[in-house]
């Protein structure tokens, strides 16, 4: 049977903040709801919304959270642990600068990090399950990740010994979503060794196609390295729990190209934009949404490098929302339909 894609929805991790109406959650899923957004997907790793542990441990408060957030108008989607799934698989390369997600009692000491963040995802689990969620959005962290271009040559075995650990390291957190009736959905990104369709399968047969582990789709970030971000909807539609809405362009040039050159992302040849003013084909994405009957949120991710986000987010409610299509229930041409008749039939075709 035919569903309805639900939405729009709003990541609030790039507008919570020390000020209001930012800095509560009672204040901030009312302005969500002021502006037309009917759910919001919350990062769990943000005091100023939500007590993790907590969250874990009472339904009732998880209840209160719901509450508080239905009064304002607005559903709770997923939980965000993107800050977290990173700190589960970090290369020493990037210690230092990953040190900035995690709490001062673990800075610099990378094997208490990688603890702290499962413990972190395990909380997550229950307290998605106390809350009533389906799927979580997060990030599988990266131990490959700097070995990308293959320059040196990498010597055999690296990338598939960096797989088989990551693989080990998010099985029993798989096997605790799956106690919660709760997906993980991964937003394939730059930077995690799980970045495209291949990486993914690859993580997939490690884990010997668990059913908990998914995918948040994400169409900007595969305009940034030139993936068929539709086709990628046919292959993997099976494995999509999550979507974010987030626009991207990418505009090459004699002088950079997928890479960027390092320059800040105003300059750069890929960028992200907000909604609408990207290159991203929306009205083809939620078309295919439809076709193969997603029932879950789609959720605004603001990133845009020029326009200011509170304009990005109150036009972006506005465009989900007109994207977003009514499943017909019926065919166009049913009409001129007729009943079944099995003598008919078999005339019909002669035998």
């Amino acid at each position: 049977m035919a569903t309805n894609l639900k939405g729009p929805g709003i990541y609030l991790a790039q507008f919570a903040g020390d000020s209001a109406p930012f800095d509560s959650w009672n204040a901030i899923t009312r302005w969500a709801g002021s502006l037309g957004f009917k759910g919001v997907q919350l990062p769990s790793w943000d005091a100023r919304l939500i007590d993790l542990a907590r969250a874990a441990e009472s339904k009732t408060y998880c209840d209160e959270l719901a509450g508080i957030a239905r009064e304002n108008g607005v559903a709770i989607t997923e939980l965000g642990t993107h800050l977290q799934g990173q700190l589960v698989a970090v290369h020493p390369a990037y210690d230092e600068a990953f040190d900035a997600f995690a709490p001062a009692a673990v800075k610099g000491k990378p094997a208490e990090r990688q603890r702290w963040a499962v413990q972190q995802m395990l909380l997550s689990a229950k307290a998605s399950k106390n809350l009533g969620l389906s799927s979580n959005v997060s990030f599988p962290g990266a131990l490959a990740w700097p070995y990308l271009y293959p320059w040196p040559q990498r010597p055999p075995g690296l990338i598939e010994t960096a797989f088989d650990e990551l693989a080990k390291r998010w099985r029993p957190i798989f096997d605790a979503f799956d106690e919660a009736g709760c997906h993980v959905a991964f937003e394939l990104h730059p930077g995690e060794d799980l970045f495209d369709g291949v990486t993914f399968e690859m993580f997939l047969e490690r884990v010997n196609n668990h059913p908990r582990c998914c995918i948040n789709y994400d169409p900007s970030h595969f305009v940034l390295q030139q993936l068929d971000y539709l086709e990628f909807i046919d292959i993997y539609h099976s494995r999509i729990t999550s979507l974010h809405i987030k626009d991207a362009e990418f505009r090459p040039t004699g002088r950079q190209g997928v890479y960027s050159g390092y320059q800040p992302w105003v300059k750069r040849a890929g960028r992200f934009r907000s909604l609408g003013d990207g290159q991203v084909d929306f009205k083809a994405i939620f078309s295919k949404f439809a076709e193969y009957n997603y029932s879950g949120w789609a959720v605004l991710e603001w990133e845009c490098c020029l326009k200011h986000p509170e304009q990005g987010a109150a036009e972006g409610a506005t465009f989900i929302r007109d994207h977003i299509i009514r499943v017909t229930e019926k065919a166009f041409d049913d009409f001129a339909g007729g009943g079944t008749d099995p003598a008919q039939l078999k005339r019909m075709l002669g035998l």
